[in-house]
């Protein structure tokens, strides 16, 4: 079994791939294929919220009992790519290219800034404080 670490890391490189997918679409102008790369990439960060905010959070605030500190944090930023989400997906469905590609921008910066604080901070805290609880639950979220 993989940590949590390793796990959520993995599916960072996958959702950033799938976002790659989508700003190459839209700066060739190919719109279907822009929209369909981007709904997959959508579809994929809301499954990792969700398996953070429902599942991984919840269980390092109730070992660590930090309830204000990096999950709040994360919690606060995944709101700010979900409206920066729903700004792309009207560029997309409006073929505009300049407003796309400037969110597109915006969002890459705020997604590396982010993924760097979880990969390098809260999920080795994770990893640590959820000891072999970690292994439940990342069985879990495999199912």
């Amino acid at each position: 079994m993989s940590s949590i670490s390793e796990s959520m890391t993995r599916d960072h490189r996958a959702c950033d791939e799938r976002f790659a997918a989508a700003e190459a679409a839209a700066a060739k102008g190919d719109w279907l294929r822009a929209a369909s790369d981007f709904a997959a990439y959508r579809a994929a960060m809301e499954r990792h919220f969700s398996v953070e905010e429902e599942t991984l959070f919840p269980a390092f605030e109730r070992h660590t009992g930090m309830t204000a500190g990096p999950t709040e944090v994360m919690r606060a930023e995944h709101a700010e790519m979900r409206d920066l989400f729903e700004r792309l997906a009207a560029a997309a469905t409006a073929h505009d290219a300049d407003e796309f590609l400037g969110l597109a921008e915006t969002l890459n910066l705020l997604m590396q800034q982010h993924n760097m604080k979880e990969e390098q901070v809260l999920y080795a805290l994770m990893d640590e404080s959820l000891g072999g609880e970690a292994d439940s639950l990342l069985a879990a979220l495999a199912h």
